[in-house]
């Protein structure tokens, strides 16, 4: 089972891959530039089985209807942005000139943390809300990787000034939910390189120094 990182749209929103040797597929956060993360898809043989959002900003789910509709696939989202999708004021979009940018209704409500199965591909759902409250981390243990959205990056934390955001339950969620993950694992970041939890322990400066209320 590999992943691939695809760095989507003017924000250079991250859309991820997750494919096993049958060419089986999940997408994560197919944030922008459909009809490329299509072709990408396409010329790599790979059969989508779902779209899996971390959250809806606006950023993150620009794609959705696009991949949604050519692999005639469902979308999973957690239940505290479910109404994100159709509405660019709660998605974000028509507040930083991106257009108003809409999707359909999930076909999947993430309800609670829980072992989502997939074909063959298993998560573990964590809520991480903070930088919004539907925030969800996916850690697939099979891989030895996180995929975070903007909940946690190579040495920084996702921003909590957007509304439904919130500091000090982001530092909470990082530190309860993958602070607790095996230090090898992989963060899959919703904007920027890859990084790991044991980097994120001993250099994130968002992380150290800080006393929080556990």
């Amino acid at each position: 089972m590999k992943w691939e990182r695809i760095p989507l749209g003017p924000l250079q929103t991250n859309a991820y891959l997750l494919f096993n040797e049958g060419n089986d597929c999940i997408i994560f956060d197919p944030g922008s530039e459909g009809e490329k993360l299509i072709q990408h898809i396409e010329q790599k043989k790979l059969k989508p089985l779902a779209v899996v959002l971390t959250h809806a900003h606006f950023d993150h789910i620009g794609a959705v209807e696009d991949v949604r509709t050519r692999f005639q696939i469902p979308v999973y989202i957690h239940k505290n942005e479910q109404d994100w999708l159709e509405d660019p004021a709660l998605n974000g979009s028509q507040y930083f000139m991106a257009g108003k940018i809409k999707a359909n209704k999930a076909d999947h409500i993430i309800e609670k943390e829980t072992l989502l199965t997939i074909g063959a591909f298993q998560f573990q759902i964590y809520e991480t809300p903070g930088h919004s409250p539907g925030s969800v981390s996916y850690y697939c243990e099979r891989v030895g990787a996180v995929f975070s959205g903007d909940a946690l990056f190579k040495g920084s934390i996702g921003r909590t000034d957007l509304p439904g955001g919130n500091h000090q339950q982001l530092l909470q969620s990082i530190h309860q939910k993958l602070l607790t993950l095996p230090e090898e694992t992989v963060v899959l970041s919703g904007h920027g390189p890859e990084t790991t939890i044991m980097e994120e322990m001993e250099t994130n400066p968002f992380l150290n120094g800080f006393s929080i209320d556990l």
